[in-house]
């Protein structure tokens, strides 16, 4: 387990209102998406934690 990503957690998972749905901003290429969908534990580069208490942290 250790390495999975959760896309909920993603600072690049965001709602689109266009689409009324959470989508990936980050464009994959074929051979990434590829692992990404045939893989259950991909370990996604572009994970970034969505901390919104980052900043306030920095500021202390």
């Amino acid at each position: 387990m250790a390495g999975q990503t959760n896309c909920e957690s993603c600072a690049n998972y965001v709602y689109d209102e266009e689409s009324d749905c959470y989508c990936c901003e980050v464009d994959l290429d074929e051979d990434e998406m590829y692992r990404f969908l045939s893989d259950t534990f991909y370990q996604c580069p572009y994970y970034q934690l969505d901390d919104e208490y980052r900043i306030v942290r920095k500021q202390m």
